[in-house]
């Protein structure tokens, strides 16, 4: 609640109010406590105060309890002792709902909630991924070369398409780039299908999530986002990197503002301990680098978990405004853990602050705020007020009609698939099966071509030597009619002559052999005529 324009957080065992400074809210916060001890109460009731401050919270719903702040409280006899012990009756206690958005990855509990491949990065998509050092780098090169190109990188169909495509014409993109394995290539892509199991291929995806739509007021009280985590918990990674791309695109998004007299938003991060399991050491400077520098936008931050030692010392160090819960001691190890988180206070005489974690009820924690001087307070003794909202969760038919009501809900829940790079690659792989279908077109009809040329090489030689032999053949047989010729000719006149000389010799007989001999002796002498 709001009281004296400071949030009234709780009460100490003496009755004095407890309250959150609005001008140090943005010095982020933690809220722990071991299960069933009541933080979820606690985050309802800082969330209400922001909201009555006109400030817009963002809350994971991990237990799907959250969503209740939309109904007002019932009241009963136990809610009766509590506002008397309080006295909040005096203070104007009323129960009501809040204005609530409900969000979900999976858009099945509330409004689809997108971003894209481009807007996450590869640093935060590394981590999803959960690549080594080498498979982070070719990512790393995959983003860089999709920007050098021009190409949008929307959803993991892009990034398939990116990677593949690579992964083919790495000849074109080592000699700038560097090497890049097909066998790393081929792990990035299996992650990637993995990931799309897990709801990676609704999340990266449009329409984006615009920050600014967080950032509103329902007449005049601030807007609580809530995001069903219910499903999305159980994969870790995808849930922890989203929450700190929202912090990442708050930071790059929102105007440096240093110090405001209220926050311009609150984020609460339940399951706290899941935003830094299993992290690079990379990824943990970059989770310090935006929680320290986040305040300046006028943010706050505030981690739930079960013990603080589940966030690093370099953002707990961070953490101003604190809500200690019960903690249970059973082993040396948590032993250990509840003399840390009493170390973390500024020792109150009055108690044992480690003793006094051990033996906290529910509802009950000890507490440390910021002072006006942004000191922390001495650690205090305190009973948490009970939220004006309701304590359980919502039925179905009140959660959809809920996100049908919802303003924003006309422009997230379509689904958009515009033209990025999956779609240009697949023109572009298109376009060279038809250039290299063209050019094996070309090969073939150029063997075609070479083998009908030499056939007709080939035919033209036969032909021409069959010429050739007919021509010599005609010259023989030329050679031969005149030599028959004149053979024929000189024997008749070889024998007239002989004949007329064998008369003379000697009647029939010597015309006979004058015939014969002067046919011969025709032929040789003339014969000689005919060879030259």
């Amino acid at each position: 609640m709001l009281k004296e324009e400071k949030l009234w957080i709780a009460n100490n065992e003496t009755g004095e109010n407890i309250f959150i400074l609005p001008k140090m809210a943005n010095r982020h916060g933690l809220v722990a406590g071991a299960t069933g001890t009541g933080k979820t109460i606690t985050l309802k009731v800082m969330a209400e105060s922001f909201s009555d401050m006109g400030v817009p919270v963002f809350m994971a719903d991990v237990k799907g309890d959250i969503a209740g702040m939309m109904l007002p409280g019932t009241d009963s006899e136990d809610m009766q002792k509590r506002i008397a012990k309080f006295g909040l009756a005096e203070a104007g206690f009323q129960y009501k709902g809040y204005p609530v958005t409900l969000w979900d990855i999976y858009g099945k509990k509330g409004i689809p909630l997108r971003t894209t491949v481009s807007e996450i990065g590869p640093l935060l998509l590394a981590r999803i991924l959960e690549l080594n050092d080498l498979q982070s780098d070719i990512l790393t090169i995959v983003f860089k070369i999709a920007d050098d190109n021009k190409l949008l990188l929307i959803d993991t169909k892009d990034l398939k398409s990116m990677l593949n495509y690579i992964s083919d014409h790495r000849s074109q993109f080592e000699a700038e780039y560097g090497k890049m394995s097909p066998a790393s290539i081929t792990a990035i892509i299996r992650s990637i299908v993995a990931l799309e199991t897990n709801g990676g291929d609704v999340f990266f995806a449009e329409p984006a999530l615009n920050i600014a739509d967080w950032l509103t007021q329902d007449m005049g009280r601030g807007m609580i986002n809530v995001l069903d985590s219910s499903s999305l918990i159980n994969s870790g990674k995808l849930y922890s990197t989203f929450l700190l791309w929202m912090l990442s695109e708050l930071f790059e998004t929102l105007p440096e503002v240093g110090d405001l007299p209220k926050p311009k938003m609150v984020f609460f991060f339940d399951e706290a301990h899941l935003l830094f399991d299993g992290a690079s050491k990379a990824l943990l400077d970059k989770i310090e680098q935006v929680v320290k520098l986040i305040r300046s936008k006028g943010v706050g931050i505030y981690f739930c978990t079960q013990n603080p030692q589940d966030i690093p010392d370099g953002v707990l160090a961070q953490l101003g405004n604190k809500v200690q819960h019960a903690l249970r001691a059973y082993t040396p190890a948590d032993q250990k853990a509840v003399k840390a988180a009493a170390a973390s206070f500024r020792a109150n005489p009055a108690f044992d602050t480690a003793t006094t974690i051990t033996e906290l009820g529910t509802g009950k924690a000890v507490v440390s705020f910021l002072g006006a001087d942004g000191v922390p307070g001495v650690v205090q003794k305190v009973a948490i007020l009970p939220p004006r909202c309701s304590m359980g969760s919502i039925s179905d038919e009140q959660r959809d009609q809920a996100i049908k009501a919802s303003l924003l809900y006309s422009k997230y829940s379509t689904y958009i698939d515009r033209d990025s790079a999956y779609e240009f690659l697949q023109r572009q792989n298109q376009a060279e099966a038809k250039e290299a279908e063209a050019a094996k077109a070309a090969a073939e009809q150029a063997k075609i071509d070479e083998k009908t040329a030499k056939e007709e090489a080939r035919l033209q030689e036969k032909a021409e030597k069959e010429a050739a032999k007919e021509a010599e053949r005609k010259e023989r047989e030329k050679n031969r009619l005149v030599k028959s010729v004149g053979s024929s000719v000189l024997g008749t006149v070889g024998r007239a002559v002989g004949s007329s000389l064998g008369k003379s010799v000697g009647g029939s007989f010597g015309r006979s052999v004058g015939g014969s001999i002067g046919s011969n002796l025709i032929r040789g002498i003339f014969g000689t005529f005919f060879k030259g």
